[in-house]
């Protein structure tokens, strides 16, 4: 998140997108306001999409941007509605693997092969967010992130970036193949 002001605020939830990309490395973390996000509150699901509502009013001259994994996205989606309605011009960007990743790394870490309940049938994000008068980006290349990007930020509106990501991949260091892997070579 390079380009954004350093007076930006940005949410992280459970997710490990969230965590990796969210600003969780303290060279890039924001802190000053709205002050240090307690740790619990990014261990719960589907928290970053109010939390980022929430700091957009409070703070309705700063760029805020949600970092959401899939899954925790579905936890609160509906609050869409909430931004549009009282004008919080977010954005949200959905990092669409179609997983619930910490969970699936978990079971692929400790029963490889062994999946339950962790796969998701997702919407197409970007339309859905269109729905609930937002601006709608799908991003399937690094190629097209800057643009989708820099028009989000210029929406007059609140908008959501979905980045349509390899299953395998869930996180921007993990993938699924990677424990499977340690774990049938361990024994």
């Amino acid at each position: 998140m390079k380009h954004l002001p350093a007076s930006h605020v940005q949410p992280n939830d459970a997710s490990r997108y969230s965590r990796r990309l969210g600003g969780l490395d303290p060279a890039t973390r924001q802190e000053d306001p709205p002050g240090p996000v307690p740790e619990w509150c990014r261990t719960l699901i589907g928290y970053d999409l109010p939390a980022a509502i929430a700091a957009k009013l409070e703070y309705p001259d700063r760029t805020v941007v949600c970092l959401a994994g899939d899954g925790c996205f579905q936890m609160t989606l509906n609050e869409l509605s909430t931004a549009v309605q009282h004008g919080a011009n977010i954005v949200v960007i959905v990092a669409n693997n179609g997983l619930y990743g910490t969970i699936r790394m978990h079971q692929e870490m400790h029963y490889p092969g062994r999946m339950s309940g962790t796969d998701m049938f997702n919407p197409d994000y970007s339309r859905l967010a269109k729905a609930y008068g937002c601006h709608g980006e799908t991003v399937s290349s690094i190629a097209e992130f800057a643009v989708a990007f820099e028009q989000s930020i210029a929406a007059d509106t609140p908008a959501l970036i979905e980045l349509r990501l390899d299953p395998d991949a869930i996180s921007t260091d993990m993938t699924i193949t990677k424990p499977r892997k340690a774990r049938t070579e361990a024994g």
